[in-house]
């Protein structure tokens, strides 16, 4: 066998670092310098990346050899998304090595290593989509193309959102949570709109490659057409129709944001006495009817801390009819086993409300078989929690119904919807448990100051959107802000600042198309139309073939 031209070497190292700076690309379009996302450069990396699968395509034909377009669409899809990833959570290496004492080696591959095995999805997705577009001529060339993409992009976010327990960090949809698509959210909810801009940027990267066999102008203007429908549509109904939910009343809300140094908030002495000393002080003299303190702000169990604090706490509330704070402590024991919680206090009157987080943090909240050593590298404290159950009561106060999640469980718009199914009402004695309100409880202090608190906030946005819900988000570092159901920052704390957000929202009552269906069968709906997709386009294939 003969070995590869230098100028064939050459191109195909050319391409595969035009792939990896794509990605790179598409991991700062999520949140740029500033924070905000950048739907345009996300749909601009993925043109790049559809143009060389299509650019390989062209070769591969060419080559007619039966899987050579797969294992170069692979290695292409794998570049891309691997840099895409890994420019998308590397700040992990902090946690791991800054917080947890992992050698700095060891957390820059853990870093890798994980991106690289997200990225395999996305691997086998360019891979098929090359693989069935190989001999694929004429009129259906275009449609089909655009099409399976889509399809095939969607299965792989989906894959990642949800196997082994899943980590949808980063997913396309975020990037357009400013732009024009955000008006799909409430529709299709941020897996639809990546699918959406998937398929459309594919159908605009085939329109000028020409490959049709029609005039390129034709089939890039279709799609430029079909996307401009695309982008005035949600804007068009909700500017006719009005919004899918209706006002619940509105109500003030004072967010904590502690500040506490992440290497000293679990050492005593030092940043859990700082911990207990700020926020008990901040709930002894607060004035607002609500109070949101976050995700392990009171750092100790209950039963560790220091005598006479929780009580006097308790006390201070139960004798404060028109107050009600919600607070982030772990519970436990080391018998009964451990949660991640958030607890009231209140007037005596009401019942005392807990929430136990539900969807756990691989490796910072509960260790998978088989990765006993990965703790042992790792300095966590409280590194095992047990799960919550998924569907939990809301807390009613002052007309509005407040439903909690702790920090990336926001990330899952599937299992938040899920509140807003009927069956959820049976669970609870026929109770309205419906959210008016969402309030998210988070500590990402563990990624230091960088760009992952401004992801995190865009994906709250998001969440706001699909729900047409306000999120309310205390955090002990950033970004502790007022959302509306609009998915609109109201007001928001400087990161890194120790201090009191005071504001009001507005909750809203009605269901979006999104809380319908996602809270009836999570994401089922978008699995079978992908899969149906992938079907279909196979079947035609082999009739083609016969």
């Amino acid at each position: 066998m003969s070995k590869p031209h230098p100028a064939w070497r050459s191109w195909r190292t050319a391409r595969l670092m035009t792939a990896m700076l794509a990605g790179a690309g598409q991991a700062v379009a999520l949140a740029d310098g500033a924070g905000h996302a950048q739907g345009w450069l996300q749909a601009l990396c993925m043109a790049v990346l559809c143009s060389l699968l299509l650019k390989e395509g062209k070769v591969s034909n060419a080559s007619k050899a039966p899987w050579a377009a797969f294992r170069s669409g692979a290695l292409l899809g794998w570049c891309f998304a691997w840099a895409w990833l890994s420019a998308t959570f590397w700040w992990l290496y902090i946690a791991m090595h800054d917080f947890g004492g992992m050698p700095s080696w060891l957390a820059v591959c853990a870093v890798a290593a994980l991106a690289g095995a997200l990225a395999i999805y996305y691997a086998i997705a360019c891979g098929l989509w090359l693989r069935w577009m190989q001999g694929t001529q004429g009129r259906q060339w275009h449609w089909k193309g655009a099409l399976s993409f889509s399809a095939l992009w969607t299965l792989s976010e989906l894959l990642r959102g949800q196997l082994f327990t899943g980590f949808p960090w980063g997913a396309v949809g975020y990037a357009h949570v400013d732009g024009w698509l955000s008006g799909y959210a409430p529709w299709i909810g941020v897996y639809g709109i990546g699918a959406l801009v998937a398929g459309l940027v594919m159908a605009i990267s085939m329109g000028i490659s020409g490959g049709s066999g029609k005039p390129p102008v034709y089939a890039t203007l279709r799609s430029i057409a079909a996307g401009c429908l695309l982008l005035i549509s949600p804007w068009a109904w909700t500017h006719l129709n009005g919004d899918w939910t209706h006002s619940a009343g509105h109500a003030q809300v004072r967010l904590l944001q502690g500040n506490i140094a992440q290497d000293e908030k679990f050492i005593p002495g030092r940043g859990v006495e700082d911990a207990l000393t700020w926020y008990a002080q901040r709930l002894q003299d607060n004035v607002a009817p609500l109070v949101v303190a976050p995700e392990t702000a009171i750092p100790l169990l209950p039963s560790r801390l220091p005598q006479g604090y929780w009580p006097t706490l308790v006390e201070r509330y139960q004798q404060a009819p028109q107050q009600l704070a919600l607070v982030g402590v772990p519970l436990g024991s080391e018998q009964q086993g451990y949660s991640n919680s958030v607890v009231s206090l209140g007037p005596k009157e009401m019942a005392s409300y807990r929430y136990d987080k539900h969807h756990l943090v691989p490796f910072g909240e509960f260790i998978p078989p088989l990765f006993q050593w990965f703790l042992r590298w790792m300095n966590i404290p409280l590194g095992n929690f047990d799960r919550g159950a998924l569907l939990q009561p809301t807390l009613n106060w002052q007309g509005q119904r407040l439903a909690p999640n702790i920090c990336y469980e926001d990330l899952f718009g599937e299992e938040l919807a899920a509140q807003f199914a009927p069956p959820a009402n049976v669970l609870f004695d026929g109770l309205d448990v419906t959210p008016t309100v969402l309030v998210n409880v988070s500590n990402i202090g563990w990624f230091g100051d960088t760009v992952a608190i401004d992801q995190h906030l865009n994906i709250s946005r998001m969440r706001a959107l699909e729900l047409q819900r306000p999120m309310l988000r205390a955090t002990n570092t950033g970004a502790t802000a007022i959302i509306d159901h609009h998915g609109r920052v109201q007001a928001q704390l400087a990161r890194y600042t120790r201090g009191e957000l005071n504001g009001t929202f507005e909750g809203r009552s009605g269901l979006t198309p999104f809380a319908w269906w996602a809270g009836r069968w999570g994401l089922t709906p978008l699995w079978v139309a992908c899969l149906l997709v992938c079907f279909w386009t196979t079947r035609r294939r082999s009739h083609q073939g016969s």
